[in-house]
Order: structure tokens, then sequence, then C-alpha cells
């Protein structure tokens, strides 16, 4: 029995699209448990007195997905989607294990190293797996469900768990909820998921691209993502700063939350409403972003972010005005994350995709790791107010900055069909980035 023809596009791939919908949901679930209720743990379990000390577990997850999503981007194309994605949810087993028995706030920090991995390769996979399915013409859309899926995993776990942390002991709620995502993913994952590389190999062809074009190095990509490229670099460094106001929320506002009296179940709403806003969004922001572009969702979305922090920073942690700014936040989020990821997948070849994304993804989750350290000096030198006028300002520079750089798509190193003789309009691009012109090419028989 022959094995079913490769094809591209969400409805032909619905069933696997499904299921990576589904798996994204268990890894946004396992950094929601968190959300609402581990600065709280730190602070009455541990006895842990600075900020800074109570986000370096924000800092250890960050700097563990940041290098793993790097590894993860270079590695895809040689090792295989599907091998990560397993081998991601293998990290994530020891984290409800070590948090359970953990004596002290070192090895809550430790965890922290575990699931900064497992969200590095599940996430990562996910992500490429899904554009692999649906080919360049929908990928805005099939970003905006996976972003959902994830970040409503994330809602829904910070709300549970703020909510079951008002009845039963926080550390435990934790443990349980952890370990039996982890394990249910895991088994989905080993079970049910399909490599996507044969899909690769059919867009590489139907592209401008050569099919036997090999996958670029790191030491090619990181250059160009990071600084070289404006269609890259722009976004790469929004994905910083998106980040870094994310771990502002995830840390800073239920310790600024709780200083003025918010019980656990408030903080909960709070941390869980803008998570939802966010995933729920995300639906329409992506598929919106391929009718009418990238670069507008970007911008107005981290100044939509942007407005939403100051609002906090003025509420005087009045919960109702910090679940409002909480839903603006989410809503500017939605605006941002999903189109991020579409527009560095805009701009390279399918062969150098995962490469990219990596390189993009590192630097976008190093943003927790600045966001950790700056929050948490700011929050012990000044106060919580202060620093999150502070980030929103951050945020606000970084909207206008790809306001200035990103380049609209006819200005980008994309295909040209220039005539025999002539130099491609794509010619000053690395040669990775750009299809090989007709006049490149060997005639066909």
């Amino acid at each position: 029995m022959s094995a079913a023809p490769v094809r591209l596009g969400l409805r032909e791939n619905a069933a696997q699209f499904s299921l990576l919908v589904a798996v994204n949901a268990f890894v946004g679930a396992m950094v929601g448990l968190e959300r609402s209720t581990l600065p709280l743990i730190g602070k009455q379990e541990f006895g842990v007195g600075s900020s800074v000390a109570v986000l370096s577990f924000i800092v250890a997850f960050g700097l563990a997905k940041s290098f793993t999503n790097l590894g993860a981007g270079a590695l895809a194309e040689r090792v295989g989607r599907r091998r990560l994605l397993v081998l991601g949810w293998a990290f994530a087993l020891p984290v409800p294990l070590l948090i359970a028995v953990a004596p002290s706030w070192g090895w809550v920090v430790a965890a922290n190293v575990f699931l900064g991995i497992n969200q590095g390769l599940a996430w990562s996979m996910t992500v490429v797996m899904k554009i692999d399915l649906v080919g360049p013409k929908r990928r805005g859309l099939a970003l905006g469900l996976n972003e959902s899926a994830g970040y409503g995993g994330v809602a829904v776990a910070a709300a549970l768990s703020g909510w079951l942390a008002a009845d039963f002991a926080a550390r435990d709620v934790l443990v349980v909820a952890g370990a039996t995502v982890a394990l249910l993913a895991l088994v989905a994952s080993a079970l049910f998921v399909r490599d996507t590389s044969a899909h690769v190999e059919l867009e590489q062809r139907q592209s401008r691209h050569e099919s036997d074009e090999q996958p670029p190095t790191l030491r090619e990509v990181f250059p160009s993502a990071s600084y070289r490229e404006p269609a890259l670099r722009s976004c790469s460094q929004a994905g910083l700063v998106n980040n870094l106001n994310d771990a502002l929320a995830w840390g800073v506002v239920p310790l600024f939350l709780a200083a003025r009296g918010a019980s656990d179940a408030e903080i909960g709403l709070v941390a869980g409403l803008y998570p939802a806003v966010w995933g729920i969004g995300q639906i329409w922001t992506g598929h919106w972003s391929d009718r009418v572009g990238r670069k507008p969702l970007i911008v107005g979305g981290m100044l939509l972010q942007a407005g939403a922090l100051a609002l906090l920073a003025a509420s005087n942690a009045s919960v109702p005005i910090a679940a409002a700014a909480a839903a603006v936040l989410g809503a500017g989020t939605a605006l941002v994350y999903p189109t991020l990821i579409a527009a560095i997948s805009d701009a390279v070849p399918p062969v150098a995709r995962a490469a990219t994304v990596g390189v993009y993804r590192f630097w976008r989750d190093m943003g927790y790791v600045v966001g950790g350290v700056l929050a948490g000096l700011l929050a012990d030198a000044i106060d919580f107010s202060a620093t999150i006028s502070i980030v929103a300002g951050l945020t606000a520079a970084s909207g206008l900055w790809v306001a200035l750089d990103l380049p609209r798509p006819g200005q980008q190193a994309l295909p040209s069909v220039p005539g025999p003789g002539a130099r491609c309009r794509s010619a000053g691009a690395p040669v990775w980035m750009r299809p090989k012109c007709d006049h490149e090419r060997p005639a066909r028989p």
C-alpha cells in the first residue's frame, strides 16, 4: 500500500495540524502553571527577600530556552523536527519532580532550566512543523492558531493554578498538574506526530529555490538575523522587547498586586486574562496579517502594549484597572506575536526557515533574561510602578524601531526575475536568502 501523497495546505494536513495545535496547548500549560503562583511561592515558602532573587527563575528559564531555540533551529534540518519535539517533552519530566522535592529556591531555579529546554525544543518544533504543513499562502493563520493554542494553554493553566492555590498548597498544584501535562504530551508526540521533512522538500521544489539546496549554517544565519538584514533584525529586537515585558507581567505584576493586598484568586484572574486575550486574538491577527501585511500589525501592537503598561503603572494596583490593562496588553501582544514569526518566515527560503526562526526565537527569549534582571533590579531600587513605566517606554521605542527599519514587502531582498545578463534585485542578500535568478539556472531540455 503506497503512502498518501505529500501536499501543502491547512485542510490537506488537518489531522496532523490539529494534533500539533493540541501539543502546543500542553507546551503553554507547562508555563502557565507557574504564572500566578511561582513568584508568590518564592516569597512565602522559601522566604526569598529581593525581587532579583525571586525573578531568578525567569532568568534561568530564559537563558535555557534561548540557547535551546538556537540549537533546535540549527539541528532541525539534520536531526528531524519530530525527534526534537519528543526530546523536548522528555526534558519536561524532571520539572514537577524537582519542584516537589525542592528544599531551597535554587532547586526551583534548576527546574526552570529544564522547563526552558522543554519550551525551546517543543514550542520551536510545533511552530516550524505547522509552517511546513500549510505552505506560504496561509502562514499567518497557521502561526496564529499555533500561538493561540499555546497561550490559551498558558491562560487556562494560570487561571486554574491561581484558583486552586486558594484552596490547596500552590506547590502541590504545580507538581500534580505539571506531571500530568508532561506525560500526556510526551505520549502524544511519540506515538502520533509525524515528521514534516517531506513537506519542506515539496515547498522547496515549488519555490524558486533549488530543491537540493543545503540549509545554511548557524554561522551564516546568526549575523543576518541579528543585525545585518533589516527584515530580520527589526523583528528580532521587537521579539526581545516583547518578551521583556512578558517577563515583567510574569514576575513583577503578581508581586505588584500582592503588595497592595490582592488575593491569590485576583492575581490569578489578572495573570490569566492577559494570555487569554493574547491567545484568542492571535487566531484573527495571524490571518489578518496574511491580508494587510506584517508591518502595520507589529508596529501597532508594540505601541498598544506600551499604552497598556502605562495604564498598569498608573493603576495603583487596582484589580479592575489591572485587569483592563492586562486585556489591552494581551490584545497588543496578539497583534505582534504570530506576525513576527510570519515576517521572519516570509524573508527566507524554506530550507533556511528552521535555523532563522531559531535565531529569532533566541533573541526573543533573551527578553526573559533581560526582563528578569532589569525588572528585578529596578523593583528593588525604586518601586513596581516606576519599573512598569520604564518597560512601557522601552516597548514604545521598539515599535518605532520597527516602523523605521522593517522594509515593506516590495523593498525586501525577495525573488526577482531579471532577463539574461541582468543583475538580480536580490543579489545583495546572502546566497541562502535568495533564489537563483532565471539567467543563473541551467536551461531545461
